[in-house]
């Protein structure tokens, strides 16, 4: 069951992120509201479409949430693996990912002092962006 949810939902995905799918949403949500005239904008117009469009995010919810999943465990196989094969690396930083929104902080907050992080991140990003760039 889990190979046909992954193959059906990596399918819908794949999908649902084209440009021409949203083109097909959005006729379709310009060929209802052009409708309501000929529905004299009824309870029954406006149910279709609150209907429909309930049931497509409720089920979307579910497959963009199995993708996010498999990316990220996905991510995090490969960032172990370069901990893993790197020399230096410290390989107490696998599996980090499995700790508490504080203790990530936390950890964080730490790796930065100890490469000497300013206050200002974002000065210091634009600088390494554009050094990064300068090289180009």
């Amino acid at each position: 069951m889990d190979q046909a949810f992954t193959a059906i939902a990596n399918r819908v995905s794949g999908w649902a992120g084209r440009p021409a799918t949203f083109v097909i949403a959005l006729a379709i949500i310009i060929g209802w509201g052009l409708s309501g005239p000929l529905f004299q904008w009824s309870d029954t117009w406006q149910l279709v479409v609150n209907t429909g469009t309930t049931i497509i995010t409720f089920l979307m919810v579910f497959l963009i949430q199995n993708s996010q999943n498999r990316d990220a465990a996905a991510m995090q196989a490969k960032l172990d693996e370069l901990i893993r094969a790197v020399d230096k690396a410290r390989e107490g930083f696998v599996g980090i990912e499995h700790l508490t929104d504080d203790e990530i902080c936390r950890l964080r907050s730490a790796l930065e002092r100890e490469v000497g992080a300013s206050a200002d991140k974002q000065g210091t990003a634009n600088e390494t962006v554009e050094r990064l760039l300068d090289r180009t």
